[in-house]
């Protein structure tokens, strides 16, 4: 009797302790999977930048580019001058093409044109260069007109750098009418957004190069600066003192 006692004791030593074992070790495993998303936060994730850039200035950015800088200036006839607008225009397009331009001052006169071969009109507009001060760099050369009737001009032209929108603008990919468009409901601005305010602002640059390097500081006033020093030694204010007259309330309206 004692025997069965003892066996059946050990079993149930033997059933428990498997129990808590599997138990211990069930819990190994649960605390094991609920650390796993936990270290998942720690590590450095890099998120994969979006298709389309969410600001325009990356959509549509200014470059600088090589490109034909040109001006038609129409040749007077026979016998008459140059007229003071187009020569205002020539020396206009030289004192760029000395600021930004490369190479030679291209000048293509019409052959066959409504004033035989042009030459006439491209002797005065070849006067006015030379008066700009581009008398060594003229590369002259011609083109035939074909429309006889037509007025054609001289073509002045020039390479040098310019800003302008890379790629142009006018593309649409995506059809904004369509109920298809998920643009307006992911909150993300339509591909041509943007590009004709950059293209405005390209064109307004003056120096092209700016956008690559700012300029140079220009020289100090030194009238104005040994002015100012002048005051500060003799205990006086060297700040500009501005002068404004005030007007009565009761003056304005006739009261």
């Amino acid at each position: 009797m004692s025997e069965h006692r003892t066996a059946a004791s050990n079993s149930a030593g033997f059933d428990a302790g498997s129990r808590l074992h599997s138990l211990g070790r069930a819990a190994k495993l649960a605390s094991i999977f609920l650390v796993l998303p936990l270290s998942a936060c720690g590590l450095n994730k890099v998120s994969a930048p979006p298709e389309v850039a969410y600001d325009y200035r990356d959509r549509h950015p200014i470059v600088l580019a090589e490109t034909q800088n040109a001006l038609d200036v129409f040749p007077p006839p026979v016998g008459v001058r140059l007229d003071n607008a187009s020569d205002l225009r020539i020396r206009e397009f030289v004192a760029r093409y000395q600021k930004l331009g490369q190479g030679k001052i291209t000048v293509l006169a019409p052959v066959g044109g409504a004033y035989g071969s042009g030459r006439h009109g491209l002797e005065e507009i070849r006067r006015a260069l030379v008066a700009a001060g581009a008398d060594h760099s003229l590369y002259v050369a011609e083109y035939p007109v074909t429309d006889p009737t037509m007025a054609a001009p001289v073509r002045l032209s020039f390479v040098g750098l310019k800003p302008k929108v890379k790629g142009g603008c006018g593309e649409w990919p995506d059809d904004l009418a369509s109920g298809g468009s998920l643009e307006g409901w992911q909150n993300k601005t339509y591909w041509n957004y943007g590009c004709a305010t950059q293209a405005t602002l390209s064109a307004q640059i003056a120096d092209p190069r700016d956008l690559a390097a700012p300029r140079g500081e220009t020289p100090a006033d030194i009238e104005t600066r040994m002015r100012a020093i002048t005051d500060v030694r003799k205990g006086q204010d060297p700040s500009t003192k501005w002068v404004t007259k005030s007007t009565s309330i009761s003056d304005v309206g006739g009261n």
